[in-house]
């Protein structure tokens, strides 16, 4: 299945879930204006549920040992041409870029990684969770498969 919205599309492989959705209202960053509210796009190989962060809490703490969950934030305007977003299109996923660590909120076993980057002058971050560092080499090629799908106009 194909899905579309805010510029973005991506393939959902059979037995994945996924959305893209806004944030009603903005961010505001440490006190200052209400900032643009970017696409965020979530695909798991589990079901997600209906209430869960930008960045996969709710939806980490349901996944089984080989799940995958994808987190693709866009970033306000402000971050445009910040060195942070310097790298450009979406990254390749490696094993060695997971750790126990780099999760949000760290859960046993599970393991993250995050790239921050630019596609079509739009500022992102891409937040991958797995429900167990141990399987990431398995994993990996799946995560790619589904990133490779992804595509992004300019509006």
């Amino acid at each position: 299945m194909r899905i579309a919205a805010h510029g973005f599309e991506v393939d959902v492989p059979r037995g994945w879930d996924g959305e893209i959705y806004r944030r009603p209202g903005g961010l505001k960053p440490l006190g200052g204006p209400a900032e643009h509210t970017g696409a965020v796009v979530h695909l798991g190989n589990f079901p997600l549920p209906n209430s869960r962060g930008d960045y996969g809490s709710g939806a980490v703490e349901v996944m089984g040992p080989d799940g995958i969950f994808l987190s693709l934030f866009e970033f306000g305007p402000g971050s445009v041409g910040k060195a942070l977003f310097r790298a450009e299109g979406l990254p390749t996923v490696t094993p060695e870029d997971f750790a126990p660590h780099t999760m949000q909120r760290p859960l046993p076993g599970q393991s993250g990684a995050q790239y921050f980057f630019s596609m079509r002058g739009r500022p992102f971050c891409l937040y991958v969770a797995l429900g167990t560092h141990a399987r990431r080499r398995q994993l990996v090629p799946e995560i790619n498969q589904v990133l490779g799908s992804v595509s992004l106009s300019d509006t």
